[in-house]
Order: structure tokens, then C-alpha cells, then sequence
């Protein structure tokens, strides 16, 4: 081979290797560089740009919220069906993330947040809530104990005590004493927890070690909480161990039909061990007499608990704190902040006269738990104070929502509404084709059209199939019952005035179709 064909082609040889490797470097850097820019997570500017446009939207939707069907007009299974069949294998662009939750997920909301929500109880919010919940969303703090974020113990026990003094609650459930409060995610993880404190003083914790014999008896009324049923079948008393304790006219248990009952069942050998009050009954906002109650329980040495779910929230004003006369009998007690007190779900805050029965009933010490600030016992565990043992920086929203309003604030809200609802009940009051079903003493009103069932069934359903307001219903004396009740945080006088004008115009339908059915033999019942 000539010398010059040699030269070239070992040139060519070495130039095909430079390339080979400078292509090899440069995938290297391409892939390093593709490694770097993206690791699949949003950057701290894309964070600030994307937030900022969830928070326009939020701001945006309440101001078009009454725009909007209050109660979803969507078919069962129609939201899965509008989503895709598996999840997506490469990220998707927020923009299209933002834009999906409003053509896919609004359309399947409830809005529990309009000014024509009047079903069930409140459960508002407020800005400054949800602005203390996206900085507890972003601290990522799970206060299990003391040690792992020490903010997030003190600063809820002390929401708890500012609480205490803010309701006039008694003094003894305070943390200065042997006492204090929790937050819990709801009123029903509190009444388990006073359940499951109650079965153990009764059996100086024997329960927790051998379990129940089934004489451990439970006590409530028959409009309280279908949570006390559910707590006695977890906490292994058994359903057919929980009594429901009759009530009077006003659909408040009778503390001399509980008497009664604790004495039928001590003289056939069964252990009485835990009553539960309720300040505003579910049904009927109806307020058991907890000083009646309470002796009876001192009496027989029974745990007494309150639940004040939404109700417990009026005592913000002095005038309303008759709802409490007697909590001082009560061993512990339970209000919701996330109905009535313009802070988010879930925010329930629970109270135990004595701290010490509560963390021996629920606590458990693994050896990966121990630490030097638990063991020293000047420090709180809240994860002896409930059932899970994770749980996040719930008191940072209670804060915003305090700060921000004030007592003074929050009374005027309280106030408002109580007025607000106290006014419908005067209409239906003066009107003759409706009438009151119950009391109506705070936000909640009972009523009916005098047409009997079906007419009150068929308007129920019309209203709510318009989506220009939501109600719900319940039985009271065995008929059907509307409730209106008045608690979200933008609801004011024209948005009653409009429930009260809606409300007549659909009974008129729902009358007339009902006589025209009756005219055709048709049963309406």
C-alpha cells in the first residue's frame, strides 16, 4: 500500500476516534446536563408562579361561587369516567394540571363554601385558614412528639388554652392543671377517645390488656351522634351495650330516664361507664341538660362527655354561654372549630379534665420513639392524646383565624348568623302553609310544610335539583323535616331572603303535583 494511502487512512482512523469520542463526551454532557435540569421535581421559582396561580383561582372562585350549582349535579361514576385509565408516565405542564381541575373535578363539587349552602352544618372557612394551612403544608411537620417540632405542640396547647378562656369554659381544662386540649381531626375521634378513656377508668385498665366482658355499658340520647354508636362497636362495648336515653318535647335527653336506665342496669350486674351530652343535636340543634346530667354521672361515678360539635361555638358570645350550664360535671369535652369558626376541616378540639386517665389509655412507647425530652416528663406526646400517631401543624390555621378576626370578629360572625337564622324562623313562623318542627335556639331551623311528607320529599328535591340552594332533611316525631341551617362564612340577609322566596315557590309546584297525584289515585307516600 503507498505511503500516502497508509498516512490518510490512519488519519482517518484517528479522526474517527476523536469524533467517536467527542460524541461519547458530548452524549455524556447532553444526558448530565438533562440529569441536572431535570430531576422531576418543580423548581422554588416555578413553585412561587404556580402559586400564586392557584391562589388567583381560589380567590376566583369564591367570587363566582354563587354562580354555581350548590349542591354537584353530576351522575354517580361521571367524574372517574372523564379521567384517564392510568396514570400518565411523563409529567404533565401545571397549566394543564389547573385547567383539568376546572373542567373535570368543579363540576363534581359540593359547594360548601356558598352563601345558599344551608344543608347539613356548617363547615366554613376563610382566607387567613387556608392561608395558615398552605404554610402548614409547606413546614411538612409531623408533630407526633414533642421532639419533632416542638412549635407544633406548644403552639396548639397554648390555642387550646386561649380557647378555654375564650368560651368560658371551666378552668380545669386548662394545661396549667391536670388537664388540657388536643386537636383532633373530629368530633367523632373525640368521643372514641373519651369512650375509650371512660372503659378504662372503669376497669382500672384492665380492658386494654384482657379486652371487654361485655358488661361495660354506654349512654346517649336518641338524637345524638351516630358516631357514639359507631365509637362503642370499635371500642368493643358492643352495640347492643349502648343505651339510648329518651328525650322531652324538645328533643333533649331526660336526665331522669338516664337515671333510670343507670339503675336497671347496675341491679342486673352490668358496669354504666360513659354518657354523652350534646350541646346541639344533629337533627335539631336540641341541647341536653348537662347540669341534670352531670349530677347523675357524679352520682354513679359514670365519665361524662360532651359533645359540642358545632353549637359549642356560640359560646364565643357571653349571651349564648347558657348552652353550657353544667360542663363542669364533664370530664371531657369537644368543639369544632372547622364548622362554625371560619377554620377548614378537619380542626376539632377536644378537652380531658385529667390528662393523665387519657395517655394511659392510648399510650404506647416503642424503643424508636424514646427520647430524652419524652422521658424527662416535662413535655407534651400528642400522640398519646389520640389514635393515630402521625399528625400535622393543625394550630397554625386556629392561629391565622384568631389573630386575624379577634374574639371581636368572631362574635359578630356568630351573631350574625344566629340572627339570620333566628329571622327565617319568624317567616315560617307567620306563614300558614309551613310550621316549626323543634326549638330553633342559635343557627339551625326545623320546619315543614304542612302538606305532610311527600309535599316536603318532592320540595326538598326540587330545590335541590336547582342548585340554587342546598338543604337536607331529617325525621323529627317520625316526620320528614327540612333544616335550614345558617353558619357559612358569606352568608348573608339576601341569600336567606332568596332561600325563604325559593322555598315558597317550589312548595307551590310541589303541592299542587302532589293533590293532582292524590286527584289520580296515586300514592304519594
Amino acid at each position: 500500500m503507498p505511503e500516502f494511502i497508509r498516512d490518510a487512512s490512519a488519519a482517518l482512523d484517528e479522526r474517527l476516534f476523536e469524533f467517536s469520542q467527542e460524541r461519547l463526551v458530548g452524549d455524556l454532557k447532553k444526558v448530565k446536563h438533562m440529569s441536572e435540569k431535570r430531576d422531576f421535581h418543580m423548581t422554588p421559582d416555578e413553585f412561587r408562579r404556580y402559586g400564586r396561580a392557584v391562589v388567583d383561582w381560589i380567590a376566583d372562585y369564591y367570587a363566582r361561587i354563587e354562580s354555581l350549582p350548590v349542591l354537584s349535579q353530576v351522575k354517580p361514576g361521571q367524574v372517574r369516567e372523564s379521567l384517564p385509565g392510568s396514570a400518565p408516565t411523563k409529567g404533565e405542564p401545571f397549566e394543564a394540571i389547573l385547567k383539568d381541575v376546572e373542567k373535570l373535578i368543579l363540576p363534581g363539587v359540593t359547594h360548601w363554601q356558598s352563601p345558599n349552602f344551608f344543608a347539613y352544618f356548617p363547615s366554613n372557612t376563610s382566607f387567613p385558614s387556608i392561608l395558615g394551612e398552605l404554610l402548614s403544608a409547606g413546614l411538612g411537620v409531623q408533630g407526633m412528639l414533642w421532639a419533632t417540632s416542638p412549635a407544633c405542640t406548644e403552639l396548639e396547647t397554648h390555642m387550646l388554652d386561649w380557647l378555654v378562656e375564650i368560651l368560658g369554659l371551666p378552668g380545669k381544662f386548662l394545661s396549667s392543671g391536670a388537664g388540657g386540649g388536643v386537636i383532633q381531626d373530629t368530633a367523632s375521634s373525640s368521643s372514641l377517645c373519651a369512650l375509650l378513656a371512660a372503659r378504662e377508668r372503669a376497669t382500672s385498665y384492665a380492658s386494654n390488656d384482657r379486652g371487654c366482658d361485655g358488661r361495660l355499658v354506654a349512654y346517649t340520647s336518641s338524637q345524638a351522634h351516630s358516631s357514639i354508636e359507631k365509637a362503642v362497636k370499635i371500642a368493643g362495648l358492643g352495640r347492643q351495650n349502648l343505651r339510648l336515653i329518651e328525650v322531652d318535647e324538645r328533643f333533649a335527653m331526660r336526665p331522669d330516664a338516664l337515671a333510670a336506665q343507670l339503675r336497671q342496669d347496675r341491679d342486673a350486674g352490668r358496669i354504666p361507664c360513659f354518657v354523652c351530652a350534646t350541646v346541639g343535636t344533629t337533627s335539631s340543634n336540641a341541647i341536653d341538660p348537662v347540669r341534670g346530667i352531670g349530677r347523675i354521672c357524679r352520682e354513679h361515678g359514670v365519665w361524662l362527655h360532651v359533645d359540642a360539635a358545632m353549637s359549642g361555638v356560640a359560646a364565643l358570645c357571653p349571651e349564648f354561654r347558657h348552652i353550657h350550664d353544667g360542663v363542669e360535671f364533664a370530664d371531657s369535652y369537644c368543639f369544632n372549630p372547622h364548622k362554625w369558626m371560619f377554620t377548614n376541616f378537619d380542626c376539632d378540639c377536644f378537652y380531658v379534665t385529667d390528662r393523665k386517665a387519657l395517655i394511659e389509655t392510648l399510650s404506647v412507647l416503642p424503643e424508636y420513639l424514646r427520647n430524652k425530652a419524652t422521658e424527662s416528663g416535662s413535655v407534651i406526646d400528642y400522640r398519646d392524646w389520640h389514635i393515630p400517631l402521625g399528625r400535622r401543624f393543625r394550630s397554625l390555621k386556629l392561629w391565622f383565624v384568631i389573630r386575624h378576626y379577634g374574639v371581636e370578629g368572631l362574635r359578630h360572625h356568630v351573631r350574625r348568623h344566629v340572627e339570620l337564622a333566628q329571622q327565617f324562623a319568624s317567616w315560617v313562623r307567620d306563614d300558614d302553609q309551613f310550621e316549626l318542627a323543634a326549638p330553633a335556639p342559635l343557627n339551625l331551623v326545623c320546619f315543614r310544610h304542612r302538606g305532610g311528607d311527600a309535599v316536603n320529599q318532592a320540595l326538598l328535591d326540587r330545590l335541590n335539583q336547582s342548585g340554587d340552594l342546598y338543604l337536607t332533611h331529617t325525621r323529627l316525631d317520625n316526620r320528614f323535616t327540612l333544616r335550614l341551617s345558617v353558619g357559612q362564612t358569606n352568608t348573608e340577609l339576601p341569600h336567606v331572603e332568596r332561600a325563604w322566596k325559593r322555598i315558597r315557590e317550589e312548595a307551590v309546584v310541589a303541592l299542587a303535583r302532589s293533590r293532582a297525584q292524590s286527584a289520580r289515585g296515586v300514592d304519594t307516600v
